[in-house]
């Protein structure tokens, strides 16, 4: 916006400059859509439909099927390549976040052809094998909300494991139970479980049956804050005592008296909310059709409900406890936290719930917040859920607003449980910025690597935050995106030579003030971008967020609304196009480390002893590989070894599930969206007579030039303000009116 003493200013530059001739008062300032941009839809929804056919080509390998009773069912792999080691330790392990771009991708497909099947079979998959069914979590019916878990402690470093189960401290209660119960008829939880190994590479199989040949649920990651994923040990979900130490491997993990069989899941609350949004889009997109999906929104309207345990610390202690400021006694926060987990006994006999302490940026979903809350069909049974799901959807656009640094970037989060070496629910040490009474936390649940130095967490939030803006112009999310937007605008790199880059890893310093209710601009937080690249995935995340902010500034702020961020988003949709296809996809060279693999020590306590299904040994002194040697029979294994002992890194492409559903989605976003800001587009151009993408006063001294000498270089399709077909002083005085408004 131009400040008013400067509107003077250009007002008596232009009126000084040349006598105009009279004018209609009114300028013609709105377009049709033109055959163009329809052409320029197709084109990108053309690129969706490349890339689903290549995600279904099974010669490509994103997904393994399975034949149960008639019916084929598809399991998405977490990447087509084997030798990766990231969140999963294993290629063809697969994850709930998966799963909910499979639904994603199917919702899109259904919206461009009509066809809802395969958004159907992406839900029966995740039903089936995801979402632990009544015979994979027995005895549910025995949990007791008043005493929802027994505390252990959790500790930064995996030396101080086993913690010890404390069954005398004080627990609270779980308030949504007994509701959960009466809405739906069952105790039995309905949600994902994180982590599937899809081929039962490990051999746990499920419930101890190692001959299966459906995917097995598994986990990894049990021991605080610095257990890389290059230093936990697998195991299975369903403890059988099959494997492992004589009490199977939960000593490793809880220091108990006696232990017994039993069986856990835990669920990453970030892709339970976007298999939601996915069903969101899908609901409306078949509607428009005349179609319905309305078996599917029933299931995530549940999984929403349920999604509600993410939402409370993870013993139901009172918000605040750590700060001596309590602001929810029943401990509910009302953000999406890292997991909610739940477990019980092999023989059904008892069971546990625990929510979770701490809360990352990265992983709110406001959007989905507003679907659970306001869209009729998405409403929860429960009696407290859509109120649950309104509270959340204000306090994580606040948690937002308090983490937005002085640049743009959103900071890490929160927690309820400030954790030290000697254990969890420390008092805050002093000057500690707060959030409802939680303490802030600029690497939230993992410091190995930081969890909030990857600049995915920044593009896969704030592209819920933009749908959010899109659907409701929400003032607070488009304040947010405002200012996110512009420090990503910066930070891309378009090169001449038809690459580009994005950010790739930030840089902390500083904290964000204590929160009061209102946006201090955060003087004292900062970000710094230490390395760019051109990741498939965070760059398709990035044009999908951007495509959705830039039709939302047009339908809810069109004075605001810019077109420089359409048209990155379509430079970086199109650079990636050009540069990264394959057969199999779209695919970056990267540089992968995989010394830890050899050098890794794991972490084994003194006396303990066990093996693995395949007979690896779990013992003191281990190393990454030694309880994975089934790698070294992998294809790419002999070349890692190679590099590795000659001190290089390797060299992959990978093709990860997520980063092609990704690339596909933001195509087919581009072509929905690009039709909606066409006009915008033509509007935002009128009058750029120097080609640079702003229409200023700098327009106007060239348009007048040209009115006294033809020969002015000039773009002569933008200056035709008026449309009458010719270009003279009528138009340079609608050029006056169109700067100064």
């Amino acid at each position: 916006m131009i400040k008013a003493k400067l509107k003077i200013l250009i007002a008596a530059v232009m009126c000084s400059a040349i006598c105009l001739t009279p004018v209609a008062n009114t300028v013609a300032m709105a377009a049709t859509p033109t055959d163009s941009s329809s052409a320029e839809s197709e084109e990108y929804k053309d690129r969706f439909m490349t890339m689903w056919e290549k995600l279904h080509d099974s010669d490509n390998g994103y997904f393994r099927e399975f034949n149960d009773g008639g019916e084929t069912l598809k399991v998405p792999y977490h990447s087509v390549e084997t030798m990766m080691c990231e969140a999963p330790d294993y290629g063809h392990e697969t994850t709930s976040e998966a799963y909910s771009y499979y639904m994603w991708l199917e919702a899109m497909y259904g919206k461009f052809t009509g066809d809802w099947s395969e958004f159907g079979d992406a839900w029966d998959s995740a039903d089936k094998y995801i979402i632990p069914g009544s015979d994979d979590q027995p005895g549910m019916n025995n949990y007791n909300p008043s005493k929802p878990a027994t505390i252990a402690d959790e500790y930064l470093t995996t030396d101080k494991y086993p913690s010890t189960l404390e069954f005398g401290k004080a627990v609270g209660k779980d308030t949504i139970s007994n509701e959960l119960k009466n809405a739906y008829g069952t105790s039995d939880m309905y949600g994902m479980h994180w982590l599937l190994d899809v081929d039962n590479w490990y051999g746990y199989g499920n419930h101890g049956n190692s001959n299966t040949n459906a995917p097995s649920y598994i986990n990894t990651f049990q021991r605080g804050a610095e257990e890389s994923v290059w230093e936990t040990i697998p195991q299975p979900s369903f403890e059988t005592f099959k494997w492992g130490g004589r009490n199977g491997y939960l000593d490793l993990f809880t220091k108990d008296n006696n232990y017994s069989k039993q069986w856990r899941y835990t669920n990453a609350p970030d892709a339970d909310a976007r298999a939601i949004q996915a069903t969101y889009w899908a609901d409306e997109w078949a509607n428009e059709q005349g179609k319905d999906v309305d078996e599917y929104v029933e299931k995530a309207s549940k999984m929403g409900d349920y999604l509600r345990y993410s939402m409370f610390d993870k013993y139901f202690k009172p918000i605040g406890i750590g700060a001596g400021e309590e602001s929810n006694s029943d401990g509910q926060h009302y953000l999406l936290s890292w997991y909610y987990a739940w477990g019980g006994g092999a023989t059904g006999d008892w069971a546990w719930k625990i929510g979770c302490s701490h809360n990352h940026f990265g992983y709110q979903n406001p959007m989905t917040a507003w679907i659970m809350s306001e869209d009729d069909d998405f409403t929860p049974k429960s009696a407290n859920g859509q109120s649950d799901w309104d509270k959340s959807l204000d306090r994580q656009l606040e948690f937002y607003q308090w983490l937005q640094s002085s640049e743009g970037a959103i900071a890490g989060g929160a927690t309820n449980s400030y954790t030290t070496d000697s254990g969890s629910y420390k008092d805050y040490p002093d000057g500690t910025p707060t959030f409802y009474g939680m303490a802030y936390d600029w690497e939230p649940v993992y410091h190995d690597p930081p969890s909030n130095n990857w600049f995915g967490m920044q593009v896969w939030s704030m592209q819920r935050v933009a749908e959010l803006y899109y659907k409701t112009g929400d003032k607070r999310a488009g304040d947010v995106l405002d200012k996110w937007a512009g420090w990503v605008k910066d930070e891309v790199k378009l090169h001449s030579d038809g690459t580009y880059e994005i950010p790739a890893t930030l840089k902390w310093s500083g904290e964000p003030d204590t929160w009061d209710g209102t946006y201090t601009g955060n003087p004292d937080l900062h970000v710094k971008v230490t390395d760019y690249s051109a990741d498939i995935g965070t760059s398709s995340s990035l044009a999908n967020t951007l495509m959705y902010y830039a039709a939302g500034s047009y339908k809810h702020a069109n004075s605001t609304y810019d077109p420089e961020y359409a048209n990155l988003a379509k430079e970086i949709l199109d650079r990636m196009w050009n540069n990264d296809q394959d057969e199999k996809g779209l695919s970056v060279v990267e540089e992968k480390d995989f010394s830890r693999l050899f050098d890794q020590e794991v972490y084994v306590p003194d006396g303990w002893s066990g093996t693995m299904p395949n007979g690896d040994k779990i013992e003191p002194g281990i190393k990454f590989i030694d309880i994975r040697t089934k790698y070294k029979n992998d294809p790419d294994f002999a070349r890692v070894k190679a590099d590795y002992e000659a001190g290089k890194v390797s060299e992959f492409e990978y093709h990860r599930f997520w980063q092609e559903a990704e690339a596909a989605i933001a195509m087919g976003t581009y072509s929905i969206l690009i039709d909606e800001i066409a006009d915008a587009q033509d509007v935002e151009l009128q009058g750029d007579a120097n080609n640079d993408g702003d229409v200023d006063i700098q327009d106007y001294i060239v348009l007048q030039k040209y009115i006294l000498d033809s020969s002015t270089e000039i773009n002569t399709e933008a200056v035709d303000i008026n449309e009458d077909g010719r270009i003279n002083t009528a138009d340079l005085f609608a050029l006056r009116r169109l700067v100064l408004s």
